[in-house]
């Protein structure tokens, strides 16, 4: 069985592109307005492959499912959750196959600017469009009111 994970972005992007600045500064003030130290989610699947024949040499990635602000929506794709950027938090009575099946439904679904933003200021959600936390809520509880919370809100209780 797979070990899935809550990962919860805490770094700063680096550089100064203009894409990059403007990453910088959404998720400083998504950490703002959500008074928190997280300003991204998403679900994380360990997956360790063989590297060689000997089962000594392995290699760990992570598959990573979440609506992000910097791929347009809803997508999957592995991310390097180091420690120093990220916090995993283990998921028990989630399994891949719950995962995928939500992703299947939803992959490819804008993001939802407004919906993130209705965190904060309580504006009407989109029900075709996901950010990330409610995508992660969503894929996890299996119901549709992960409009509700910010990756701050799902930090504290899943924590």
């Amino acid at each position: 069985m797979s070990e899935i994970y809550l990962a919860f972005y805490k770094g700063k992007k680096t550089g100064w592109r203009p894409r990059n600045l403007i990453a910088r500064f959404s998720d400083w003030l998504t950490r703002k307005l959500t008074r928190g130290q997280y300003s991204h989610c998403e679900i994380a699947v360990k997956k360790t492959h063989f590297t060689t024949g000997h089962h000594y040499e392995t290699e760990t990635e992570y598959e990573c499912y979440s609506a992000s602000i910097r791929d347009g929506g809803v997508r999957c794709k592995p991310i390097d959750v180091d420690s120093d950027k990220w916090d995993l938090v283990p998921l028990s009575g989630v399994s891949e196959a719950q995962i995928q099946r939500y992703f299947e439904l939803t992959k490819g679904k804008k993001y939802d600017w407004w919906g993130a933003i209705g965190v904060v200021f309580g504006t009407a959600q989109r029900t075709d469009k996901y950010f990330c936390s409610e995508w992660c809520s969503n894929a996890i509880n299996g119901k549709n009111q992960g409009w509700r919370f910010s990756p701050n809100d799902l930090a504290a209780i899943f924590k």
